[in-house]
């Protein structure tokens, strides 16, 4: 009896876990293309797989990993179970790439398309498939932003502006973020791509074909090795992301660039402003300490000069005069103290000549423009 009732209590675990293991809605794509899809619950799929339940539980963001013969890659929201016969992609009703899984992928495999690795085995088009749609995606998050970022900062740094645009900052603010993020993403995409190189037993166990295949063993062992082709293959797009993150590098530079000159040109209208604000106040300190004159006049005490009809002009020619002089002394003893010195004299001796070859060739107009105007911004500052 104790028996049965521990066979009984194990059945109905088992039932139990089996009702609450996910299902997997499953795209299945064969060497020549051709599509199948299904719905099979996690326990059924890793076993048939010959894999365990960690290994199709995807909790990387983006990973490329081999089990028993099988290549594991997620990339985000993209889980793909790879073997030497099919691809399987895991979860494709929630992606949202129709157009990339039923018009693209399908011919790639089948070699129709402009993959380099059509005449490798399977996986080598497998894997290059899946690189070659996410340095898309990333390449079009890039082309996306950088118009667009291009065109807040050249809106922003114009010299002219006396106060700065909210809208414009907050979509800069907002672009600024997406950029963070894609740099992110480029970052993550390019330490899993070299986690593999730098690990020659990686790449050896990424090449399913070489282990199951005796054709391909030989030829991997006579003359072609696959290992270097799947690593030249892996090294390609890790360039190609390099690349991408130098492109992003710019475009984060020159926003911080652009941001300085922001700062500097709302600075430098500042300083007009209270410039101005000082040489007002001047004026009026000149013309309220000659005007003691009219009110000592006005204080209607009796003298000989009110009788003369001349004494009105000469008086009030005297306080303008002697305001207009005051001002003039203010604003010259303002100048020499507010001007910046001279730079110190250097002999021509001294002086290095600049070599042509050194020169730096800026790609960008945009960056060339914030320069010029920061050097001209802080010379009138």
């Amino acid at each position: 009896s104790g028996k049965f009732y521990q066979h009984a209590t194990t059945e109905a675990s088992q039932a139990t876990l089996a009702s609450v293991s996910p299902v997997f809605a499953v795209m299945k794509l064969d060497k020549e293309g051709n599509a199948t899809y299904f719905e099979k619950k996690k326990t059924e799929l890793y076993q048939e797989l010959g894999l365990q339940a960690r290994d199709l539980r995807f909790q990387h963001v983006m990973s490329i990993a081999t089990r028993n013969n099988r290549i594991i890659m997620r990339m985000e929201f993209l889980k793909a179970v790879i073997t030497p016969e099919f691809l399987l992609i895991l979860d494709y009703r929630n992606l949202n790439l129709e157009h990339w899984l039923f018009n693209e992928l399908a011919s790639q495999l089948a070699g129709e398309g402009q993959l380099v690795t059509y005449s490798l085995p399977f996986e080598f088009r497998a894997i290059e498939a899946i690189l070659q749609y996410w340095i898309s995606k990333l390449q079009g998050r890039l082309n996306t932003l950088q118009p667009q970022i291009l065109e807040t900062l050249e809106a922003l740094v114009d010299p002219k502006l006396l106060s700065v645009d909210r809208s414009k900052l907050h979509i800069l603010l907002q672009n600024g973020k997406s950029l963070s993020e894609l740099e992110t993403d480029l970052k993550v995409f390019k330490e899993t791509i070299l986690e593999i190189l730098d690990e020659e037993e990686l790449i050896e166990e990424l090449c399913l074909s070489k282990w199951t295949d005796p054709q391909v063993f030989e030829e991997s062992t006579s003359g072609i090795d696959h290992a270097e082709e799947m690593e030249l293959l892996l090294e390609n797009y890790y360039r190609q992301a390099e690349d991408l993150a130098n492109e992003a590098r710019e475009l984060r530079v020159l926003i911080d660039d652009s941001e300085s000159i922001i700062f500097i040109n709302l600075d430098s209208h500042r300083n007009v402003m209270m410039r101005l604000n000082l040489q007002l106040t001047m004026g009026t300190f000149s013309l309220s300490l000659f005007g003691l004159i009219g009110v000592a006049f006005g204080m209607n005490l009796e003298s000989s000069l009110e009788e003369d009809p001349r004494i009105f002009w000469l008086v009030t020619g005297i306080m303008f005069l002697g305001s207009g002089l005051i001002w003039r002394r203010l604003l010259s003893f303002l100048g020499r103290h507010l001007e910046p010195p001279l730079p110190p004299h250097v002999p021509a001796v001294l002086k290095k000549s600049q070599p042509a070859g050194g020169r730096v060739e800026i790609k960008n107009n945009l960056k060339a423009e914030t320069f010029r105007l920061s050097r001209s911004t802080l010379t009138n500052q």
